[in-house]
């Protein structure tokens, strides 16, 4: 197919503002924000956020600023409002393990109801407890039992006194002892010299009697102290027995005012049942004394913390079910903490103290996490991924084991946690999760893509449009002209490279919308027009173009040779994009090769040092495989040939500069020298077929800017791939270029259209000619003479007596 010069219709895409239905954006206010051209991925949200069953977790991938973010916070909230409220979640004191805190979850708003009825639980045994333990009814009745069992007593020291009176002793009771001294016959205390002083038979007799006292002694403490004990036993069962009866009415008031299912039912009761047993047990506690002393007063308040709930998940303001966003997952924040304080140098926690973390504050609802975050911490990413398996989450507090302090160590009752999870990442993330870990991609059955681009068409240009007025709406911007929307629209074709289709990349949209408005403010405007869009555009270039500018300035002084005037032999001007990431930029490179006799074939300089990335070690490899399938009617190829990129020494990637290299090579071989006023970009496959390459729109420009500075003179161009041509969105400034006849835009199908134009030769090859059935190439084509050079070579080489020598070529040694 020849060659194609592009009218400046053909460079870009207008679009009539008359087309869009609107005078300005106020009018769309009333319209609602659509998943624009994302309907793939809106779907799958949907389904994902509806789907009850488990491991149907969500993995959104796309670009950032697709609005993944956004538009699935959105669909959360919606989904969420249609869904049950899930109960809250409390932590209770364990009676028997009080290290090992009890879980339990209550219906919503019954949590924060439990936790009142229990403080004021609390109140009344403080207050009800010791006033009816100093009840004149209670009082009596205990009464009446120490007079029975002191009765008792009183009956066995009357038989402990008798037997000691008749072995002449007097006996007293003094505390938890007997006292007992010796009396003469006349009833008289002996003293100790008295006592020595007697006869030795009277004093036999004496100690005789003695141990029979103790003996008898001995014999009352076990009579009397088991009295002790029952009476204890029956005043504290008596006790018991009263504040029991109260006691369970007012837990019972407790019971009925819960709702709850009969496994929780039936948690609760035993606990119940345990809080109870531990009351009546420390009832010591709560007698009124006379002085109250301070140890009492905190042994009773460390009482009354066991009969509080940590409600740690209150849903009681909740509509629907939660959605939680979690913007800096920790170990804490994601999973819950225990927390812990310094106690005479020992640190000690107990229930009160656990808190709840995101899993928990979610559960029944959706937990949107980005895996950016996650991945910071593998501690957090690790027990996520535990979690996923078993849906049980366990509170532990992992800072603690390495603390150089002694700690009381706390484990809570493992919770289930019901949660959908929405995980943002990349595309690349999730083939490699894919790749990686199976068992967790199997967790996220549900894909939510993100286009980077779509189709547009008058639907997607309206809901653009809605887009800009909403944005409008919510930042008080003034609104947009149907024109400068559509200037808007045309920016997002750029931003895609395609006239076809628009960016789906909505936070660039949104910046130049805030930018544009700022722009009509600093003129005190009333509507946001064309030209504000415009200076908004030319504002950002010039806030991030100082590379760019550093380049051009490099090449019109002289520092980076670029030729765009005139002819030369094996030179031609390729085309390369820079991306720093915030600014894109095209600029030329000169491209040179040199051919000579030799059996080394082509070299690649940029590899020989390194500087060369494998897309266009790819390229070039086809390159020579496409030149030795052009002569193959007299290979094997005598040749050494050299290509290289002047002054580029920070490395090249990519293949889009294999046309060009062709066109500097067979120039260099023919002798036919290349227009260097026309710089050349695309790829080349093994059939001489040129292909697409990226960047299009930033190197033809790139170009334009140097050709410009150096003056316009109707010799200046690019050659292009023809299958580029729907991705043109050239500046307003080339195409007027283009309309002046100034700079021409080519495009090529083959490499031989290009090499035409380049030569002002015939190829020598057309697009249906078969390399298969060459013997000659034409003698007037640029084939035809690097062909006869070529045989020139092979005969140099033929009377040539050097031995070959080894080099190495693309990396292989040969010989």
């Amino acid at each position: 197919m020849p060659i194609a010069e592009l009218n400046p219709q053909a460079l870009r895409l207008t679009i009539d503002p008359d087309s869009l239905g609107f005078s300005d954006t106020s009018e769309l206010i009333g319209q609602s924000l659509s998943w624009i051209g994302q309907e793939r991925a809106e779907k799958a949200a949907y389904f994902g956020l509806a789907m009850e069953q488990p491991d149907y977790n969500l993995f959104v991938l796309g670009e950032v600023g697709s609005g993944r973010s956004s538009l699935l916070r959105e669909a959360m909230v919606k989904v969420a409002a249609n869904k049950p409220v899930p109960a809250d979640l409390c932590y209770l004191h364990h009676f028997d393990q009080p290290e090992r805190p009890l879980a339990m979850r209550l219906p919503a708003g019954q949590g924060r109801l439990l936790r009142q009825k229990l403080a004021q639980l609390s109140k009344y045994l403080q207050t009800e407890i010791p006033r009816y333990l100093d009840s004149l009814d209670f009082r009596s009745e205990c009464e009446r039992i120490e007079k029975k069992f002191k009765q008792q007593e009183t009956k066995a020291f009357a038989l402990l006194d008798a037997f000691a009176e008749q072995h002449h002793f007097a006996i007293q009771r003094e505390a938890d002892r007997m006292v007992f001294t010796l009396l003469d016959p006349s009833g008289k205390v002996l003293t100790e010299t008295e006592a020595l002083a007697l006869p030795k038979e009277r004093r036999l007799e004496i100690e005789q009697a003695e141990q029979a006292l103790q003996a008898e002694i001995a014999r009352y403490f076990e009579t009397v102290r088991p009295l002790e004990r029952e009476k204890e036993d029956t005043l504290a069962q008596l006790q018991r027995d009263r504040v029991k009866v109260v006691l369970e009415k007012e837990l019972q008031t407790i019971r009925s005012a819960l709702e709850l299912s009969a496994e929780d039912s039936d948690t609760f009761n035993h606990y119940l049942e345990s809080l109870e047993m531990d009351i009546l047990d420390n009832l010591s506690l709560f007698k009124a004394a006379d002085s109250e002393d301070d140890k009492r007063k905190d042994e009773l308040k460390l009482l009354l913390t066991r009969y509080q709930i940590n409600l740690v998940v209150d849903n009681h303001e909740l509509q629907g079910a939660p959605v939680v966003i979690e913007e800096s997952p920790s170990l804490r924040s994601l999973f819950g903490s225990i927390e812990y304080q310094s106690v005479e140098g020992v640190l000690v926690t107990d229930f009160t103290r656990i808190r709840a973390g995101s899993l928990l504050k979610a559960h029944g609802g959706f937990l949107m996490l980005h895996l950016d975050d996650l991945l910071v911490d593998s501690l957090v990413w690790e027990k996520l991924c535990r979690f996923l398996r078993s849906s049980l989450l366990q509170l532990e507090e992992p800072g603690i084991t390495s603390s150089q302090m002694m700690a009381a160590s706390l484990e809570p009752e493992a919770v289930r946690v019901r949660v959908k999870i929405v995980l943002i990442g990349s595309r690349e993330q999730f083939y490699i999760l894919q790749e990686e870990n199976p068992e967790l991609a199997r967790r996220f059955r549900v894909k939510v893509d993100f286009a980077d681009s779509f189709l547009s068409n008058p639907q997607s240009r309206r809901a653009s449009a809605v887009f800009v007025a909403h944005a409008c709406q919510e930042s008080r911007l003034p609104h947009f002209t149907a024109a400068a929307v559509a200037r808007l629209l045309e920016e997002c074709h750029r931003e895609s490279n395609d006239q076809s289709r628009q960016s789906a990349i909505f936070s660039r949209t949104e910046t130049l919308v805030l930018e544009s408005a700022a722009q009509c403010k600093a003129h005190t405007g009333c509507l946001v027009d064309v030209g504000d869009v415009e200076s908004a555009l030319r504002a950002r270039i010039q806030r991030h173009n100082y590379p760019d500018e550093c380049l051009q300035e490099s090449i019109a002084d002289g520092d980076i040779m670029i030729t765009i005037d005139g002819e030369k032999i094996g030179q031609i001007n390729g085309l390369t994009q820079i991306d720093l990431g915030d600014h894109c930029f095209g600029a030329p490179v000169r491209i040179t090769a040199h051919t000579f006799a030799g059996e080394n074939g082509v070299l690649n300089i940029e590899r020989e040092v390194g500087l060369s990335g494998p897309i266009h070690d790819k390229g070039m490899f086809i390159l020579q495989s496409y030149l030795a399938a052009l002569f193959a009617h007299i290979a094997p190829l005598a040749l050494n040939a050299s290509i290289v990129f002047e002054q580029e020494y920070s490395g090249i990637e990519g293949d889009s500069a294999s046309c060009a290299e062709l066109y500097a090579l067979l120039s260099a071989l023919s002798g036919i020298p290349l227009r260097q006023g026309i710089a050349v970009t695309g790829a080349i496959n093994q059939h001489g077929e040129v292909l697409p390459v990226g960047g299009i729109n930033e190197k033809i420009e790139g170009y334009f800017n140097i050709c410009k500075t150096a003056g316009l003179n109707g010799s200046h161009g690019v050659l292009m791939p023809r299958r580029n041509r729907r991705h043109l969105m050239l500046s307003h400034e080339v195409i007027e270029a283009v309309t002046q006849g100034l700079f021409h835009i080519y495009t090529a199908e083959h490499m031989g259209d290009g090499i035409e134009l380049l030569t002002g030769y015939p190829a020598g090859i057309t697009t249906d000619t078969s390399l298969n059935e060459i013997i000659h190439y034409p003698q007037d084509s640029v084939l035809g003479y690097a062909q006869r050079a070529l045989r020139a070579y092979r005969l140099a080489c033929q009377h040539s007596q050097h031995p070959k020598t080894e080099r190495r070529r693309f990396g292989v040694s040969e010989r």
